[in-house]
């Protein structure tokens, strides 16, 4: 008896010191969602969905990245939602993103609609500070993180994208403004730094995409480059230069670009990666 409740007592304690798993549905299935170990309904968190790329799923993306890893050290809940099957060899998953990226089938989906679902399916179930709504996407995904920021401008505090890009379509100026951190290796050959097309649907380089957020948040064109950073753990030294679009920026607005020099289109993560993220993040609210 004695044996038995120490291994429950010790199996409790591993639970209360650890981010739990748990799940919501938004209309697609089940999705996990990490809450930290200090989560309390008195005390509002952030909430960080992660965007997979095409032919990933939430759970890979969330691997390769290390996000829900550190939602007890900076008190986030996190999802990772899965994209839709496409008919394409072992139905590879994507997000109905943009014109370039990546229903290339023409599936009717607005997945703008489901993944906004999913974020009010969470504030259904937890305690969510509506200042701290953030969306990170890596390709397919950080298209549809722009999207959202489109669509949601008022819902979303802040995205940071990976080696996605903003729409080349012409779109009104959102209603609120948006946090955009864009982060591109300009040695990409899948979604090329200086932009190009897929398909014959055209997407901007990863600086206009950045100043396209300036614009929309009112800033002054005119970026500063502030420092470097190491984000890449195959790369010698800090192999990113940070740009800034801060001066002049309506509250709530800014943009900010972090160039990774010789950069590739999925990029061997330094440590530092996904905690500078989610840092970023975190410091850019709603006013």
């Amino acid at each position: 008896m004695h044996k038995t409740y120490c291994l429950a007592l010790a199996v409790l304690l591993a639970a209360v010191g650890a981010a739990t798993a748990q799940t919501v549905d938004a209309g697609r299935g089940a999705l996990p969602v990490t809450v930290p170990a200090s989560y309390s309904a008195d005390a509002p968190a952030p909430l960080i969905v992660l965007l997979h790329t095409y032919g990933r799923t939430g759970a890979v993306q969330d691997e390769y990245m290390g996000l829900s890893g550190l939602a007890d050290e900076y008190g986030f809940i996190s999802v990772a939602p899965d994209g839709t099957p496409s008919a394409a060899e072992n139905n590879p998953r994507f997000w109905n993103a943009s014109a370039a990226c990546c229903n290339w089938e023409g599936k009717q989906l607005d997945d703008s609609a489901y993944i906004m679902g999913i974020i009010d399916a969470v504030k259904a179930k937890y305690s969510i500070d509506e200042r701290r709504v953030y969306i990170v996407g890596h390709s397919n995904g950080a298209f549809m993180a722009h999207r959202l920021a489109h669509d949601h401008s008022g819902a979303i505090a802040a995205i940071a994208s990976l080696a996605g890009a903003d729409q080349s379509v012409e779109r009104p100026v959102p209603p609120h403004t948006v946090h955009v951190l864009q982060i591109h290796g300009d040695a990409d050959t899948a979604i090329a730094y200086e932009g190009g097309e897929i398909q014959g649907a055209s997407y901007p380089s990863a600086r206009a995409s950045a100043e396209n957020w300036a614009a929309r948040n009112g800033c002054d064109m005119k970026g500063a480059d502030t420092g470097t950073l190491d984000l890449v753990s195959t790369l010698p030294g800090t192999d990113t230069t940070v740009t800034r679009y801060t001066d002049g920026c309506k509250p709530g607005g800014s943009a900010e670009l972090w160039t990774i020099e010789g950069g590739e289109h999925v990029p061997e993560l330094s440590p530092h990666f996904t905690r500078l993220t989610v840092e970023w993040l975190l410091a850019h609210p709603k006013p």
